[in-house]
């Protein structure tokens, strides 16, 4: 298990490799994604008790971080 950001660590036999919280099987990805549809961090929290509210920060920071790097979106040729 590979630390790569505050409370995220990235462990190829966990999720499949995708970016977790503290070693537990909830990805970033899933906390990003219960924001994005509007839900509060006092509502993911109650969901998902093992978390604390550091945790839900760290994601939102992890996911500012990616935003740093440059992407190049290449479209399928059909």
């Amino acid at each position: 298990m590979e630390k790569i950001f505050d409370r995220i660590y990235i462990d190829a036999n966990i999720c499949g490799g995708k970016p977790i919280i503290r070693g537990k099987r909830i990805t970033v990805q899933t906390i990003m994604e219960f924001l994005a549809a509007g839900e509060t961090s006092e509502e993911i929290l109650k969901q998902y008790p093992s978390l604390e509210a550091a945790d839900i920060t760290a994601c939102m920071l992890y996911a500012t971080e990616l935003m740093n790097h440059s992407f190049v979106i290449k479209q399928a040729v059909a």
